[in-house]
């Protein structure tokens, strides 16, 4: 089967919100083997909206059409295509019920001109949404299929997970699982080199390396029936896999390196303090973006300055002097003092030169230095990284969690 994704709004074509729908649900019927072959956004425009649903259903089993399903003049989705299929519009009572109570509970007037959302086409399916006033609707039409869905991704995620999926899945009988490793420390061409006859020989599971942003993923993907045969599948070659690049591999689900290491803080009872210079608190940010994240990280220190990592961590004015900011022995007086100064388990310090200016022959862009501890166990890595100042920034952060995950492991710092 293949898909079409249409999304429906003038505020997509003019740059002001991004599509970030299309890239949801393209992953999402990814799971179940369905093939989207085009994204397509059209502007709050009845005739260009008929005449691309048209052709989108000329070439598509599925179109599924996010936004334009609310209650205003513009919304122009539902009347549009239930004119280009023939079909009348119908009044569900049921629907107007529960948008009314939608209201109520948020101690709102429901205006006369919601009544049109409870309006759907006749002999469509209807998708709940629990999180809003416009429900969607699946319409099978000649073989085709035309699923229309809300524009708010906090609406539209729900519905189809809960709803679409399951009914799309009962349409193929096959579903597509996947295995996503995350693999940091080692670069893309050196795993392709390890995992090439796995790579060349692959079937049933594939296997896809890519690279983004300083790490490695491998989606492994089962073609099956259930999950029970997806497991069978993925078991073997995803524990091959595993093997031949040992502990750069750090974790199997697709979470992210921050993920993972709160995830041992928590489970080790370790609690988290941070020293940053270059990346000016981008690491703290990491970890505190993570709901719970309070458990786990006592304090950041944003100490840019040489003053401020004599003044906050008690860096000494001769190492400052005689080595600079940015050396092995800088960072280990800052990760020390941060260790003195709040008593955290776990601490991390970092220091360096993201550029673009600043460098020297000496110590040239790219040069850092991030220190680390878990308990009294203290390690210091030195990196010459590339890129922009964005990319040296990330890369530190994602190195200063690749050692944390090590120390709290036990593992051999790379």
């Amino acid at each position: 089967m293949t898909a079409e994704i249409l999304a429906v709004g003038t505020e997509i074509l003019m740059g002001q919100i991004a599509n970030t729908n299309a890239q949801y649900i393209s992953r999402r019927l990814a799971e179940l083997g369905i093939n989207v072959y085009f994204h397509t956004v059209v502007g709050d425009n009845a005739g260009r909206l008929e005449e691309t649903l048209k052709r989108a259903l000329s070439r598509s089993d599925i179109v599924i059409t996010t936004g334009g399903l609310g209650p205003t003049k513009d919304d122009l989705t539902k009347e549009t295509i239930s004119r280009a299929l023939n079909r009348n519009l119908v009044l569900h009572e049921d629907i107007l019920e529960k948008i009314k109570n939608y209201f109520e509970k948020r101690n709102r007037k429901m205006s006369e001109i919601n009544i049109k959302q409870a309006y759907l086409p006749e002999n469509s399916i209807v998708i709940p949404n629990p999180n809003g006033t416009a429900p969607g609707c699946i319409i099978e039409d000649g073989g085709k299929m035309v699923i229309m869905l809300p524009g708010p991704p906090k609406e539209m995620q729900p519905m189809f997970d809960e709803t679409v999926f399951n009914y799309l899945r009962q349409k193929t009988g096959i579903m597509l699982v996947s295995k996503m490793l995350k693999i940091f420390g080692i670069g893309e061409s050196d795993i392709e080199t390890r995992l090439m006859d796995l790579i060349e020989n692959q079937s049933n599971p594939t296997i896809a390396p890519y690279a983004s942003q300083g790490e490695v993923t491998i989606r492994v993907t089962a073609c099956c029936s259930n999950h029970d045969e997806a497991a069978a599948l993925l078991s073997p070659v995803v524990g091959e896999i595993k093997s031949r690049l040992g502990d750069f591999v750090y974790s199997e689900d697709g979470e992210p390196l921050e993920k993972v290491v709160f995830n041992l803080l928590k489970e080790n009872r370790l609690v988290l303090a941070t020293a940053e210079s270059c990346t000016g608190g981008l690491l703290a940010g990491k970890i505190t973006d993570i709901p719970g994240s309070s458990e786990v990280f006592e304090r950041g220190y944003v100490t840019y300055s040489n003053r401020a990592k004599a003044e906050d961590l008690g860096v000494s004015w001769d190492t400052l002097n005689k080595y600079g900011a940015v050396s092995r022995e800088t960072a280990v007086e800052m990760v020390t003092g941060l260790k003195n100064k709040t008593g955290a388990s776990a601490g991390v310090a970092i220091t360096g030169i993201a550029g673009p200016g600043g460098g020297t022959e000496e110590k040239p862009v790219g040069l850092v230095y991030i220190a680390a501890y878990v308990n009294d166990n203290i390690v210091c890595k030195k990196l010459q990284l590339s890129g922009n100042r964005e990319r040296i920034r990330n890369d530190s952060c994602l190195n200063a969690l690749d050692m944390l995950r090590r120390l709290i492991l036990g593992m051999e710092q790379r």
